[in-house]
């Protein structure tokens, strides 16, 4: 088999099981109290730091006026707050707040579990080869522009 056609067929099945994975682990969202929209842009936030609305919604590939109304909801529910840009008052920056961290956290905490429940199905071996994956797929991403 030809480097490339392995290669194909390996992001193709990882692909799959990623996929997998996150639709098991996201059952655990609903916990949490906010709507997968909510939650993935806290995501963002909690993870990733403050960004411009603009900025966010790129994030989250959605129109900005969906993620005003978004960004409005995680206000309101205290798990984000709005602040004017020190260097440019025009622009408003986005940042989670200590509710919203916690929230996230312990959402994230769920998944994590739920996960390890999964691959506890596993031999100790192949849990290793799972995070040897791991960290080969992190070093790819790490690569990209």
């Amino acid at each position: 088999m030809s480097t490339k056609k392995s290669t194909v067929e390996a992001a193709d099945r990882f692909h799959s099981a990623a996929i997998h994975a996150l639709r098991h682990v996201r059952r655990e969202d609903p916990a949490t109290g906010l709507s997968p929209a909510r939650l993935s842009a806290l995501s963002v936030l909690v993870f990733g730091g403050p960004r411009t609305l603009g900025e966010l919604a790129a994030a989250e590939q959605v129109r900005p006026a969906t993620m005003t109304r978004i960004a409005q909801s995680l206000v309101a529910g205290g798990y984000a707050r709005r602040e004017t840009d020190p260097t440019d008052g025009r622009v408003a920056r986005l940042s989670a707040t200590p509710k919203g961290r916690k929230v996230m956290q312990q959402g994230r905490g769920r998944r994590v579990e739920t996960l390890a429940r999964l691959l506890g199905r596993l031999t100790p071996e192949e849990v290793l080869r799972i995070r040897d994956a791991a960290d080969l797929v992190e070093r790819a991403l790490a690569q990209e522009p």
